[in-house]
């Protein structure tokens, strides 16, 4: 096999992509650097909170919170954009202790000068209620800035412990107008070789654009590969077997573990040129 193609263990195989546009270079330059044939399916946009009233009345008492969470880089951009529109900066976070799950939201706060007192070593809720500990929670106030649909087990354990905690939602994510059409194009050229979903709300999204049933057939024989166990859990609720994890629930690591999946194994003689079966 000649050098270059045993330095490019992707080469061949047709992969995915869900996530926005707007945030897939990293996947899609990583993907094409190791030989793939990248495939954009955005199955998420970003939308601002159907009201800014809660965000904003949050904001204007910043200074009386003890810690505010970031749960994604998406809810910092969203949340700086907002505290700007009402004349404030993040001197109005002085004295606020911040928490980011992930390297990214840490990432996308320290581009604004934003301290990072906190960032779990795994990187969802469970992660960073471990490093957070269970005592001195009593009376703590706590702003949790999240999309608006996410899972409760943080702020429900920290009101478990005895915090106070304002949940506030920054963003939502909608499917985009364009996904339905996206999506006959993908699957109706050569079946992908893999699909990769890097949050719930895009593996719930593409759901949403078949039913259950015909998005399941859709998926028959294709890789699924997630960033982390709560996309994982949520896939498999949908009834897809996820064959690719990522671990650390990082960009990187998602390519990593593609590139360790498919290291091994031929493209399938079939595969290269079979149509999917859309439905």
């Amino acid at each position: 096999m000649p050098r270059h193609r045993a330095a490019r263990p992707l080469t061949g195989r047709r992969i995915v992509i869900t996530r926005r546009r707007e945030q897939a270079q990293g996947l899609r330059a990583a993907l094409r650097r190791r030989g793939a044939e990248v495939v954009e399916l955005p199955t998420i946009a970003l939308q601002p909170p159907r009201s800014w009233k809660p965000l904003d009345a949050a904001l204007r008492r910043l200074p009386g919170y003890d810690w505010i969470v970031f749960t994604s880089a998406n809810g910092v951009d969203f949340f700086f954009s907002r505290l700007r529109r009402l004349g404030q900066n993040r001197r109005t976070l002085k004295g606020t202790r911040v928490a980011a799950i992930g390297p990214a939201t840490a990432a996308a706060l320290r581009k604004r000068g934003v301290r990072v007192a906190l960032v779990p070593d795994e990187y969802r809720a469970e992660g960073l209620l471990r490093v957070f500990g269970k005592g001195g929670w009593r009376a703590k106030r706590v702003l949790l800035a999240r999309a608006e649909q996410a899972r409760e087990v943080l702020p429900r354990e920290l009101r478990r412990r005895g915090a106070r905690v304002d949940v506030v939602e920054t963003y939502r994510t909608v499917l985009p107008r364009s996904s339905r059409a996206r999506l006959r194009q993908v699957f109706g050229r050569r079946r992908p070789d893999a699909i990769t979903f890097t949050s719930s709300s895009t593996v719930k999204n593409f759901f949403t654009l078949l039913g259950r049933r015909k998005a399941r057939r859709l998926l028959e024989g294709v890789v699924v590969a997630t960033i982390g166990p709560v996309t994982s859990r949520t896939a498999r609720a949908l009834g897809l077997r996820v064959a690719v994890e990522a671990k650390p629930y990082t960009i990187p690591a998602l390519v990593k573990a593609l590139e360790e999946y498919f290291r091994d194994r031929r493209p399938a003689a079939t595969a290269a040129g079979a149509k999917a079966q859309f439905p």
